[in-house]
């Protein structure tokens, strides 16, 4: 882990048919994993949520630093007025009306627009946390439907292998012990690779499945991708990537950015504490045998006599505790995948590496082979049947490792956002 490495990850070239049971071809109007990838980040309907937050979010913002609405109070009566013997001196009508404008204690009203702007802050890293989770699933998918339909393919041909050899050996007549077991061997066999072949076909549909559930289309739409070589760029030292992830990733900036906000609820909660001033002017007027006008300014303060607003400077200060926590342990969740990945990535590219660029086609040949000679009786069956499953060994192997160190590599970009220059390769 103290030395740079180079990682080469190669994806088998051409196109890969998505449609059930079909080949690898390299048929016209399939579409580049680049670009089915866009469209997902585009136009995923899981992208309305984040996007409706960010905007309920700003909305929020907007009021956050403005007053609150003044209030409008209209009092309408009748006032009698009557002399010290108890007769009726006047009767008319009183009324009066009043405006009342809250105005906060200085600094609050700019500590509420902060914590609003924290919460489109958030919004907006959520949206970008989930755009770039999303277009990494995507490409993992996408490349991921290539080893499924070439293990499909590979199962599928051994498999019809097993059942034409089986065929042969049922339409001759038994001579011996020898014969009849070799035939329940290759029955056996048969139905174990049919086994197989249906897993295959299963992974390759659930992949189909999820790729148009990503892009909003019809479970069974059908779907080509080109899918060619991948390699990837040279990769920084894990000093470098534990920075570049305390920097990027969305997940710790998030934490960070929560503990900001938690600051500002601290102080709004400690400016709470002095109490809103509440002026209303207003205007009564009073009819009774004569006329009485007031014209006034009245002024208003709640008393803090219940230490509700001491309580809300502790609630806030124990939740700005809690946000330092989630920081320090978000850092160290962080490093741990961080590093974890970078050695699977290491060890799965550098496994990879290893394979011979023909290597499958060298099993498959020899898989034919043994078909060949089998038939003629050159080869024994323990041989024949070993070698067809070198052959789906090798194969299955040889994908899986090829599609742990994509998905090592996608992690590891997602984790710490260093691009490791993944290029398409045609060969």
């Amino acid at each position: 882990m103290n030395h740079l490495f180079r990682t080469f990850l190669f994806l088998s070239a051409g196109s890969i048919s998505l449609l059930p049971g079909a080949e690898l071809s390299s048929a016209s109007g399939s579409v580049s994993v680049t670009t089915l990838v866009a469209g997902i980040a585009a136009n995923n309907p899981e992208l309305k949520f984040y996007e409706a937050e960010i905007a309920t979010a700003r909305a929020r913002g907007r009021v956050a630093s403005a007053l609150n609405d003044p209030e409008l109070s209209v009092e309408l009566g009748r006032k009698r007025v009557k002399d010290v013997t108890g007769a009726l001196a006047g009767e008319g009508t009183a009324w009066s009306v009043s405006v009342t404008q809250t105005f906060e204690w200085p600094g609050r009203l700019a500590l509420r627009k902060a914590i609003a702007n924290s919460n489109v802050q958030l919004a907006e890293l959520g949206l970008a946390r989930f755009r770039h989770a999303l277009e990494s699933r995507a490409r993992t998918l996408a490349y991921g439907l290539r080893a499924a339909n070439a293990k499909a393919s590979a199962v599928r041909e051994v498999a019809d292998r097993f059942t034409a050899l089986k065929e042969t050996f049922l339409a001759r007549e038994p001579a011996g012990i020898t014969p009849q077991l070799e035939t329940r061997v290759i029955e056996a066999s048969e139905l174990a690779l049919q086994r197989r072949a249906t897993e295959a076909e299963l992974e390759l549909q659930a992949a189909l499945l999820e790729l148009n559930q990503l892009r909003g289309a019809a479970p069974d739409a059908p779907l080509r991708v080109d899918a060619p070589e991948m390699k990837f760029g040279e990769t920084p030292t894990p000093q470098a990537l534990l920075s570049a992830a305390r920097e990027n990733n969305f997940d710790f900036k998030m934490r960070r950015a929560e503990l900001e906000q938690q600051g500002f609820e601290v102080r709004l909660a400690r400016n709470e504490r002095y109490p809103a001033i509440s002026v209303s002017p207003y205007y009564s007027q009073e009819k009774a045998g004569e006329r009485e006008t007031t014209v006034g300014v009245g002024l208003s303060v709640p008393l803090p006599v219940s230490g509700r607003t001491r309580t809300d400077v502790d609630v806030a200060e124990a939740r700005r505790r809690q946000a330092e926590a989630a920081v320090i342990v978000a850092q160290r969740d962080l490093e741990r995948e961080v590093l974890l990945a970078a050695q699977a990535f290491t060890i799965k590219s550098a496994e990879a590496r290893k394979w011979a660029p023909d290597s499958v086609r060298k099993f498959r040949e020899s898989a034919e082979l043994a078909d060949r000679h089998f038939r003629l009786g050159a080869v024994p069956i323990a041989t024949y049947v070993e070698l067809q499953n070198s052959y789906l060994d090798a194969v299955e192997a040889l994908l899986a490792t090829q599609r742990e160190a994509l998905e090592a590599g996608l992690k590891l970009q997602q984790l710490t956002g260093v691009d490791l220059k993944p290029a398409e390769v045609t060969r």
